[in-house]
Order: C-alpha cells, then sequence, then structure tokens
C-alpha cells in the first residue's frame, strides 16, 4: 500500500502506549491497532485530528505517500 502509517513512530517519540492513547482520543484498542498496523482502508479527518492533538503533530508526520514500483 502506498500510505505509510507511521503512528507508532509518533508515539514512541512522545512515549506514549497503545492503551494511553486509545484513553485520551477516545477509540477502542482494536482501531487504533488496525490503523497503527496500516491495514485500515480510511480514516475520519475527526479521529487524525484527536490522534494529532494528544499527540502534538501534524497529519504529515503521521501519514507518509511511498510509490509502489
Amino acid at each position: 500500500m502506498p500510505i505509510i502509517v507511521n503512528l507508532d513512530v509518533m508515539m514512541a517519540k512522545r512515549k506514549m502506549s497503545l492503551n494511553e492513547l486509545s484513553d485520551k482520543v477516545g477509540l477502542t484498542l482494536s482501531n487504533l491497532s488496525i490503523l497503527k498496523t496500516g491495514k485500515a482502508k480510511a480514516v475520519r479527518f475527526s479521529t487524525l485530528e484527536a490522534i494529532c492533538e494528544v499527540l502534538e503533530c501534524q497529519p504529515g508526520d503521521l501519514l507518509e505517500y511511498s510509490k509502489d514500483e
């Protein structure tokens, strides 16, 4: 998939666990795990906004485009 999710990188930089992020964002662990592993088919802007607010980052810090070759 050409979109790479760097949620785990930002969580590590902020020293935040998936459980802690789940509590602060208000998403289930399973939904965050699906997003973190890159298996999500879509993400709502409201979810992206909440994650960015909690992790104090920009959407571009979480999502990256990589051309398939």
